[in-house]
């Protein structure tokens, strides 16, 4: 059993977890947690241009230049197949922030992990929060592992940064609400085709993606409603083969290599917000506050927007080091409105990116989306 004290302690070690960490590890001492040794590989390797303002902000951009081969591609842009047949190109060529990447989305998680590291960022993996509770304006805080070691650890403010699965918030009684069922069943196979840019492709159930990553491997992933599936579409890799074939752009790609592909399964892809996103000596970032539809690409760029925000609100109002009950209501309500707006936003973008296909209308998937415009 060790004893821990710390300014911040950050539950979740992914990107919006690390990017925290660093960047508060300036200000504050941070203590970040995590219930997995080595992150696990994930579909959601898009990150957006404007992503680069922030690594370059703290000093990771020119790093993550120097391990490119491993860490990303540059994607030069999408070819849509979206309210029609006709196949539609948009490139990010004249994006001031410069490309899209294609990142190896576990290679990238444990570089900025190491970086975190190397900033002074005391970390402890794996380790699953085990209770919470506020006493004297301290979280007291256990972990407990597989191998049975308990952390205690004290903490002024803490940081939820677990994903959709918002542990620290749930464990405060705090409730999620979905605005929708989406899905994602997702493979990965050898890249065998010349054209290296990602595609989106819609059907009548949902929708196809696919995209080139590092070591020439490719991602291919399709979206649809948890209840308009049967579950044994997504058991394994057959089934998932045979519902490639009604899409001719995926199945083309899928056909040359049935002998290499990796299953990975069904993962989580709904729009969700946090009932609240912040309370008394705690706020939630990324997908613990807000998760995104793939379909936005945005999913990274906002995990890593919101842990800065936060990170300039808490240098800002000093709150961990000074409890205060007036700075921290305004604090809280600052936090609040901010992640209020990006949601608007996000909502407003998405129901337009849903509104740009109507061939399928009459079908639950579609008219679900249609019907929120």
């Amino acid at each position: 059993m060790s004893n821990i004290k710390t300014d911040i302690l950050i539950v979740g070690g992914g990107i919006a977890g690390c990017i925290a960490a660093i960047s508060l590890i300036d200000t504050h001492t941070v203590t970040l947690i995590d219930k997995l040794a080595v992150p696990k590989e994930r579909i959601g390797e898009s990150l957006a241009p404007a992503a680069q303002r922030i690594l370059k902000e703290l000093q990771l951009l020119e790093s993550l230049h120097a391990h490119q081969e491993q860490l990303y591609i540059q994607n030069l842009g999408m070819q849509s197949y979206w309210g029609s047949e006709q196949v539609h190109i948009i490139d990010h060529l004249r994006n001031p922030d410069g490309l899209s990447k294609s990142l190896d989305r576990k290679a990238f998680e444990i570089f900025l992990r190491k970086s975190a590291v190397e900033r002074g960022v005391q970390d402890i993996w794996p380790a699953k929060l085990q209770s919470s509770s506020l006493e004297n304006n301290m979280w007291n805080i256990v972990t407990s592992s597989e191998t049975l070691e308990e952390h205690h650890i004290q903490a002024k403010f803490v940081i939820d940064a677990t994903g959709r699965q918002s542990h620290f918030a749930r464990s405060q009684g705090i409730k999620r609400i979905p605005i929708d069922k989406l899905i994602a069943c997702w493979v990965t196979l050898p890249n065998t085709e010349e054209n290296k840019m990602s595609t989106i492709t819609a059907t009548k159930n949902g929708w196809w993606y696919s995209a080139v990553i590092p070591n020439n491997k490719r991602v291919i992933a399709f979206q649809t409603d948890s209840d308009l599936i049967d579950r044994s579409t997504f058991k394994d890799l057959n089934s998932f083969l045979e519902l490639s074939r009604s899409n001719r752009q995926i199945a083309a790609i899928l056909e040359k290599n049935k002998a290499e592909i990796t299953f990975h399964g069904v993962v989580a892809a709904n729009s969700t917000q946090l009932e609240k996103v912040t309370g008394l000596q705690w706020a939630a970032i990324g997908d613990a506050a807000i998760s995104f539809d793939p379909l936005s690409s945005q999913g990274m760029f906002n995990a890593m927007a919101s842990a800065m925000q936060l990170k300039e609100l808490l240098v800002m109002s000093n709150i961990a080091n000074h409890p205060d009950s007036i700075i921290e209501t305004q604090f809280q309500k600052m936090y609040t409105q901010q992640i209020e707006a990006i949601w608007e936003q996000y909502v407003y973008h998405k129901n337009i990116f849903y509104k740009a296909e109507m061939r399928w209308s009459d079908h639950p998937f579609w008219k679900r989306r249609h019907l929120s415009l």
